[in-house]
């Protein structure tokens, strides 16, 4: 409450000291996703209205001052299977920034990365309810050599704060930077501390109060290559199982990140590499193992190829960095594994190419569990370095895109994957599945054009077969329609559940409007690598998105 009543009258007062400034600039967005539940798994959204809103505003007051402010709104109430600490109507952003030379200030809500987010990133993604910004200081410091960051504060959990305490510092030095021929080196190296103090008049607890992450980093990159390496350690802290810090189950963790690629005009060829052990950070350490990813501290997507079709986003991998063991036949520290793609343009006029030419890419990625030695009583784990486990995950995939007219092309897409159900959601099941999805889209005279995709699944694991099909048509740059579905035709023991939604939208200049109806599937929702679970449900949705 403390924090709500503080930062509202900062930004009151901020914008009427200002208000009459000759060289200020106001911009800003705002976005309204609503929900009208007929049907769902949770009884407390059947027949119910619900929405999130957002609006977000910017003001320039001259070249080094700026402030940034968001009001979010989630009544009459919040989306499913977001965190319930999202509720009511609240400020959720507010940042004073200041700028001038090289330097930089910063005073309320923090967004930042060191490096690739291994030991720090904060971000907001309204789709998966993330916004794990730093209320807190942040100062930088930056010219053509050197680039430095100091930061320390509390993260936002919902419409309050967390009960630990983040500092970071972040450097990037420039060893090489050339300008004749293309190439830049740049080391990083960076610190994360958690402090979270905590209090139990039983335990005494074998860990420090404050968890410390020290990442080192060198990037390289030329014209036609590119390195990336980042080494992280994690030092000792106790292990969240079922809701409880452990005294007696206490580790270390670390990570290791390469990623290397190769371009030229018409080939592209990158591979990355990763294993985590006992990585996830949060500022609330009792956060660890719950659902909405909320008090996050660093970012561990899962490195697989990131797909449109819903058929393809049915069993989709999560990264598995945390330490679990739920049973002594089921034990896991992390994860290790790499992915792979190639993309290459068959030129226009060759025998494979055609007339218009072809784009083909491939993805290779496999995820396992980190081989060792583990023992359930008393928990306790012993790891090789480049050892791999049970088999998380694997996934090959085929893609290529044709052009046959100047009015007509598709895509083909084969995917072939593995998905071991019992480690990577502890339930039980190893499933094979096999996807092909056809994507045709023909441009049709003034301004029309229509879309239809057939996609089909085919297991005999799990719940069995399905197909699937969308139509979309376009009548103009600004007007569309669409209608999708997919039936899960050889589930019999669900009398072969179908999912479908039909609907429009409108797009003008900075206003985007949608609205459809529709059932849902229930499953993981994924974004950029994260995902959340959304329970199945029947219901109209509507959509509002605009700038100005």
């Amino acid at each position: 409450m403390m924090l709500k009543t503080v930062t509202t009258f900062v930004i009151t007062l901020s914008i009427l000291s200002f208000s009459y400034s000759q060289s200020n600039k106001i911009y800003g967005s705002y976005e309204s996703n609503a929900v009208y539940y007929q049907e769902n798994e949770e009884e407390a959204y059947q027949n119910k209205l619900a929405s999130n809103n957002y609006l977000n505003i910017k003001y320039l007051f001259n070249s080094n001052w700026n402030v940034e402010v968001q009001v979010e709104s989630y009544l009459p109430k919040k989306l499913q299977s977001y965190s319930d600490s999202f509720e009511n109507t609240h400020l959720s952003t507010l940042n004073i920034n200041y700028s001038k030379n090289n330097f930089g200030f910063t005073i309320g809500s923090i967004y930042d990365q060191f490096g690739s987010g291994l030991i720090l990133r904060t971000w907001e993604d309204r789709q998966l309810g993330i916004n794990n910004s730093i209320w807190g200081l942040r100062s930088t410091y930056g010219n053509e050599k050197v680039n430095l960051k100091l930061l320390a504060g509390w993260q936002k959990k919902g419409s309050e704060i967390s009960v630990g305490k983040v500092i970071g510092f972040d450097s990037e030095f420039t060893l090489i930077n050339s300008s004749d021929i293309y190439q830049n080196l740049i080391l990083g190296i960076s610190y994360v501390g958690r402090f979270e103090n905590l209090v139990n008049p039983i335990i005494a607890y074998d860990f420090n109060d404050l968890t410390s992450l020290f990442s080192t980093r060198l990037d390289y990159f030329s014209d036609q290559f590119y390195f990336e390496y980042e080494q992280v350690i994690k030092s000792k802290d106790g292990i969240t199982q079922f809701g409880i810090i452990s005294n007696e189950f206490v580790k270390k963790g670390s990570a290791h990140s390469l990623n290397l690629g190769f371009t030229k005009p018409g080939f592209g060829l990158d591979m990355t590499f990763r294993r985590l052990e006992n990585m996830p950070l949060f500022s609330d350490r009792f956060e660890q193992g719950e659902i909405y990813n909320e008090s996050n501290i660093n970012y561990l997507p899962a490195l697989t190829k990131q797909h449109d079709y819903q058929l393809a986003n049915i069993n989709v991998y999560e990264s598995q960095a945390n330490v679990s063991f739920p049973d002594p036949e089921l034990m896991k520290s992390g994860e290790i594994g790499y992915q792979f793609d190639l993309y290459y343009d068959l030129k226009e006029g060759s025998s494979l190419g055609g007339r218009y030419g072809s784009k083909l890419s491939l993805n290779f990625s496999s995820w396992y569990n980190l081989k060792g030695e583990y023992t359930y009583y008393p928990s306790d784990y012993d790891t090789d370095f480049f050892g791999f486990g049970e088999k998380y995950f694997y996934e090959q995939s085929l893609e290529i895109r044709k052009k046959w007219s100047l009015k007509f092309d598709n895509i083909f897409l084969f995917i072939n994957k593995y998905y071991n159900k019992r480690y990577v959601e502890e339930k039980i099941g190893e499933i094979n599945s096999q996807i092909f999805i056809l994507d045709n889209s023909i441009k049709l005279n003034n301004k029309k054009s229509v879309r239809f995709e057939l996609q089909h699944l085919f297991t005999k694991d799990d719940k069995k077969n399905w197909y699937g099909y969308g139509l979309e048509y376009n009548f103009n740059y600004n007007f569309s329609g669409f209608y999708n579905t997919i039936v899960n035709y050889e589930n019999l023991e669900e009398n072969k559940p179908n999912y479908y939604s039909f609907g429009a939208s409108y797009t003008k200049n900075a206003l985007l409007f949608s609205v459809s109806y529709g059932k849902q599937r229930g499953g993981l929702l994924c974004y950029g690598g994260i995902c959340r679970y959304v329970p199945e449900f029947k219901g109209f949705s509507f959509s509002v998105n605009t700038s100005f």
